[in-house]
């Protein structure tokens, strides 16, 4: 492997000991459940020959599901359809208020609408590939051949997707692809995807079969005698603390990017379901996996509670440049000059420069990573950590209405945050934190290592690997939830029908219901002078600096000493105002951030212990003569498998090897 050394050590072989077990189970063998035969069969093949739960025995079985998102609400609804009880729980006041309503730009599938050569070979290809070959196979070709479904569901229910001036439906394209396969509803496709999905749970809701508990928190999930068989939750509007049971959970709670503080993701996401999961025996997977968007609007001051996505479908027409001299981005960055004093001649189009297949829609890591090199070697704009997206040359070619109309809500909302017209001068971005491709670890049934406990969407890590192309989260969510959940979760309650509801008395769950009190109460008594977000922070400007988009040996030793000072001020000094046993939503943060650096330390040590660069986790070591990811396909091709031993403990590594039939493994390209 051809990597640029830096001086000293860059292999943590031999310091992993110090934290973390990677040795003792390294024979061991984690069970995917990949059915046999070609992959394109294999999705076909097991549901001709799964296991079945009849229409009378469906009403005697319940299920929770934890989360209203695109994954939550589609299973809710579906399951719920399909005859079991459900018991569905979110954070928010209400299901539709779950962060899937605030993705923008599309969802992709492989309709070939375009008649430009897509299929769902090519799909699956394409999100293998953006993947860096970290993702398993037979997942991602189920992911492709469920994609078309998705938008047969979604336009049956009213999603009111873009249409070309004869009535067809429009596609865009997203990174990675040279195809047009991204259906979309202007920039708001989230929020039009989840309206969907939600009239389906409303539906479900009025006929009985499901449950709907607003403003809940899972705590904790229940296990006796090796399965999943409840929840407890804490009510946020009354501090009570409640236990739910059922004969299977499901976790559909998002991803872990606010670990960063700073994040396109909302406040109230966390990853704190993953991390009850994990306590409880539940591996944790490839969490060096976060995916860094490269299209968001740049950090503006310290007294920021989050950060604004510009969807990757500006990206279609929009295009990406810093200048060309020093001097010049010195000039702007001093006030001297402006974007629009720069000519073509003297701008550096540096996405079209490097990758010219591709353009300014290369993959995201890729996009992040370039706008970074520019802004670290002095080329960057605004405070210095901001590149130019630029609307001037589609304006002209297209007009300015042909712009207002795909991207309108947009430019609005930029110009709301920034005080700019994108129409005249242009964007400027930077990457943030964004999206987690690392999660609770499943096999082909989306179940976890504890019986009965299943994750979906982008709390799981099963689907992209080690990079997320744009569009595919929507594309997952809705497959999980709609499309391969209400098939899998059979498998498994077929021989749980002759046993009785469950009752919320049994000894675990007195257990579990103590240990969440006692947590809160710790929490409560620590009374500092610290509030839970400048703790956060602290976390936040860790991770970002030491485990965000470049990482090093020496910043990921460094960042899991800081990690270890960050939790001893958590627990000496966080104050937490008012009482538990009330709305409090300072205790809720509290909570979120005491999972928050658990996952960040687990987020650390698995960058650590996997020397090579592969998409979004860029190890500097290990880069190619011209910047690019260095894969180490002869020691790292697996999905990392984190088991917990105990507070305190050292994590022990599993490794479930990634194996690719239908495909040929070969380093990314994406200039020629």
């Amino acid at each position: 492997m051809d990597t640029i050394k830096i001086d000293g050590m860059i292999d943590s072989t031999p310091i992993m000991k110090d934290y973390a077990d990677i040795e003792s189970a390294a024979a061991t063998k984690i069970d995917s459940k990949i059915p046999e035969g070609p992959v394109a069969e294999k999705w076909t093949n097991y549901k001709a020959h799964q296991k079945l739960v009849n229409p009378a025995n469906k009403r005697n079985l319940d299920i929770i599901v934890v989360g209203t998102g695109l994954a939550g609400a589609s299973a809710a609804s579906t399951l719920g359809e399909m005859g079991f009880n459900v018991l569905n729980f979110c954070i928010q006041d209400s299901p539709r208020r779950a962060h899937s309503i605030a993705a923008q730009g599309g969802v992709n599938a492989a309709k070939n609408y375009q008649n430009d050569g897509d299929s769902i070979y090519r799909l699956f290809y394409d999100t293998v590939k953006g993947g860096d070959f970290r993702s398993r196979e037979a997942n991602v070709y189920r992911l492709a051949e469920v994609s078309n479904n998705i938008i047969d569901q979604c336009v049956a229910q009213g999603v009111p997707f873009a249409r070309e001036y004869g009535g067809l439906l429009a596609n865009r394209s997203f990174g990675g692809a040279q195809v047009s396969r991204t259906f979309y509803a202007k920039g708001q496709t989230g929020q039009q995807l989840l309206l969907g999905a939600y009239s389906s749970l409303n539906r479900q809701i009025e006929k009985g079969t499901v449950k709907s508990f607003n403003r809940r928190e899972m705590l904790d999930v229940v296990i006796i005698d090796g399965r999943a068989r409840g929840i407890i939750v804490r009510n946020l509007v009354t501090g009570e603390i409640e236990r739910y049971a059922a004969h299977a959970v499901v976790l559909a709670t998002g991803g872990y990017g606010r670990a960063f503080f700073l994040s396109t993701n909302a406040m109230g996401c966390n990853g704190s379901a993953a991390i009850q999961a994990f306590r409880k025996g539940a591996y944790l997977s490839n969490l060096a996996f976060t995916q860094i968007h490269p299209t968001c609007i740049p950090v503006h001051g310290e007294d920021q509670s989050k950060l604004t996505l510009m969807s990757e479908s500006l990206r279609n027409d929009g295009r990406i440049w810093v200048p060309k001299k020093k001097e010049d981005a010195e000039a702007i960055r001093a006030g001297k000059m402006k974007p629009t004093d720069i000519p073509d001649e003297d701008r550096d189009f540096y996405l079209e420069r490097r990758y010219p297949a591709f353009g300014n829609l290369c993959p995201r890591d890729i996009a992040s990573r370039a706008a970074k090199e520019r802004c670290d070697a002095g080329y960057g704009v605004g405070t210095g950590n901001a590149v130019y997206l630029d609307f001037k040359y589609a304006i002209q070619r297209l007009g300015e209405d042909v712009v207002r109309d795909r991207y309108g809500n947009l430019f609005e909302m930029y110009e709301m945050i920034s005080d700019d017209n994108p129409y005249e001068t242009p964007m400027m971005i930077f990457p943030a934190s964004h999206y987690t491709m690392g999660g609770i670890w499943v096999d082909y049934e989306l179940q976890t290592s504890i019986k009965g406990l299943f994750a979906i969407g982008e709390c799981n890590f099963s689907d992209h690997g080690a990079n997320r192309l744009g569009a595919s989260a929507l594309m997952q969510g809705l497959a999980d939830g709609y499309f391969v959940l209400p098939y899998t979760m059979q498998n498994y309650l077929s021989d749980q029908i002759k046993v009785p509801h469950f009752t919320t008395d049994a000894p675990e769950f007195d257990k579990a219901e103590a240990d969440v009190r006692a947590r809160i109460e710790k929490l409560m008594n620590i009374k500092g002078s610290k509030s839970p977000d400048e703790i956060h922070k602290r976390l936040g400007h860790v991770m970002w600096d030491l485990v965000g988009m470049g990482r090093t040996l020496g910043s990921l030793v460094k960042a899991l000493k800081e990690l270890e000072e960050v939790r001893k001020e958590f627990y000496s000094d966080l104050r937490i105002v008012g009482s538990a046993d009330d709305l409090n939503t300072e205790l809720e943060k509290a909570l979120r951030l005491e999972d928050f650096i658990e996952m960040s330390k687990m987020m650390a040590i698995d960058a650590l212990h996997r020397n090579e660069s592969c998409g979004a986790h860029f190890r500097e070591e290990y880069q190619t003569q011209d910047g690019e990811a260095a894969r180490n396909d002869k020691d790292y091709m697996y999905v990392s498998c984190w088991k917990y031993n105990g507070e305190n403990e050292k994590p022990t590594l599993y490794k479930e090897p990634l194996k690719y039939e239908a495909i040929e493994v070969q380093t990314r390209n994406y200039k020629s």
